[in-house]
C-alpha cells in the first residue's frame, strides 16, 4: 500500500490483483465447503432413514416376541391342564386294574 499526497492509503494494481486472487480462492473454498455440507446432509438423512427403519424393525420384532411369549404361556397352561387330566385318568384306571 502506498500513501497519496493527502495521506490516504492507496492500493496498487498488484495488491488489488492479489486481493482478487485471494477472493477467488475463497469463493472456490466456500463452494467446496457447500458441496461437502450438502454431502454430509445427504449422509445424515440416509443415516436417519436407516435408523428409523431399524427402530421399526426392532419394534416389530419385539411385538412378535411378545406374541410368541404369550402363545407359549397359553400352550404351557393348556399342557398343564391336559397333563393333570391325564394324571386324573391314570388314577381312575389304576384302581380298576388293581382289583
Amino acid at each position: 500500500m502506498t500513501k497519496n499526497h493527502e495521506g490516504r492509503t492507496q492500493w496498487t494494481d498488484e495488491m488489488l490483483d492479489e486481493l482478487a486472487d485471494s477472493v477467488s480462492g475463497l469463493r472456490g473454498s466456500v463452494s467446496e465447503l457447500r458441496e461437502s455440507v450438502s454431502e454430509v446432509r445427504d449422509s445424515v438423512d440416509g443415516v436417519r432413514l436407516t435408523a428409523q427403519a431399524l427402530l421399526e424393525i426392532a419394534a416389530q420384532q419385539q411385538r412378535n416376541m411378545d406374541e410368541m411369549r404369550q402363545r407359549q404361556e397359553e400352550s404351557d397352561k393348556r399342557f398343564e391342564v391336559l397333563l393333570s387330566e391325564v394324571r386324573y385318568l391314570i388314577r381312575q384306571i389304576k384302581p380298576e386294574n388293581q382289583s
